[in-house]
């Protein structure tokens, strides 16, 4: 991808990160791919919130990086994984900024789940 700068979120677009504050549950085929208490919630302009989980909480081993790749001008270059368990329909189910940029830097190290390419995103509230 290109090495553009990023757009700066704006009033007109907003931006806004914070702790889920509930445990993030993510299944796929019967398995548990993710577990965590420590999810971000990012809210973008006019967009449903997305769920980032930490990848420390992810069965990594589980994933497939796949070659496809976008460019969201307000947060970066995203890379993609695949969850073979999911079959044809879990291909490039995720996504993560690698090097966001700086305006979105907390979801560094961080894995967005499309909801309709696994089992389940269950969000538990205590």
């Amino acid at each position: 991808m290109t090495s553009t700068p990023g757009r700066i979120p704006t009033a007109d677009h907003p931006i806004e990160i914070t702790r889920t504050g509930s445990r993030v549950i993510v299944t796929v085929g019967g398995e548990v791919i993710a577990d965590t208490y420590d999810a971000l919630t990012l809210r973008e302009s006019h967009y449903s919130g997305v769920v980032y989980v930490p990848r420390k909480d992810v069965k990594m081993e589980l994933l497939q990086r796949t070659n496809h790749q976008t460019r969201c001008p307000y947060k970066g270059d995203a890379s993609y994984y695949s969850i073979p368990l999911g079959g044809p329909r879990a291909t490039n189910a995720i996504w993560t900024y690698e090097s966001p940029y700086a305006a979105v830097a907390a979801i560094k190290d961080h894995l967005a789940f499309y909801p309709d390419r696994v089992d389940s995103i269950t969000i538990q509230t205590a």
